[in-house]
């Protein structure tokens, strides 16, 4: 029998199921709290951070990612504050930086509810826009639909993109399923073959 612990999201007290995450107790009680690498169906990744909350414990606060983190009972939780506000924003600016400014979907809109800066980190760190933030989400979501990855990372740094592997990419006419989740805009709705740098390539210092 699964517990139901009770805890308190932005000053509202709120039940949840044990073992699901703060993301998952805060959208049911109708908190909003912003999410990019994220998406229902798929196992919670943590990598963007833009879903950072501010939680207490025995007296004692810290920021935690809200879709990894598991609700507890008599957790407080905080969705919104200058100091998390201010967190959000910086995430975004800095994953600008190879993103670019030409953004659109989901980025350009947190872009603009926290006033961000896209252009504020990218003169200090020299890198090749492209409208990529890494946040994972086509390659899970190719995963998901072919037990296989076309397209997966390469490199480190400031040099990591998202790449596609040649042998495979030819599904990539015909499935499509990573098209709706990418929150830059980076992923047409022709798919990413023609987006994508080959994996050979790049590591052939190519691309």
């Amino acid at each position: 029998m699964v517990r139901t612990v009770v805890l308190n999201i932005d000053d509202k007290e709120v039940r949840a199921k044990e073992g699901i995450s703060i993301l998952d107790a805060a959208r049911k009680s109708s908190a909003d709290i912003p999410t990019l690498c994220h998406e229902n169906g798929l196992d919670p990744y943590g990598a963007c951070r833009i879903c950072s909350v501010e939680i207490e414990k025995k007296g004692r606060t810290k920021i935690v990612a809200a879709c990894c983190y598991p609700v507890e009972e008599g957790l407080k939780v905080r969705t919104k504050s200058p100091k998390i506000d201010k967190i959000r924003k910086t995430i975004i600016e800095l994953a600008a930086i190879t993103a670019g400014e030409g953004l659109s979907g989901e980025m350009r809109l947190l872009a603009s509810k926290y006033s961000a800066d896209l252009s504020r980190f990218r003169s200090r760190v020299p890198t090749e826009s492209t409208k990529c933030i890494l946040c994972g989400l086509c390659i899970r979501r190719c995963i998901e639909a072919n037990w296989d990855s076309i397209i997966g990372f390469a490199g480190r740094g400031v040099n990591r993109r998202v790449v596609l592997f040649p042998d495979r990419s030819g599904i990539c006419s015909i499935c499509n399923y990573c098209y709706d989740v990418c929150p830059t805009g980076r992923i047409s709705s022709i798919g990413p073959s023609p987006h994508f740098p080959n994996i050979d390539n790049v590591t052939a210092g190519r691309e």
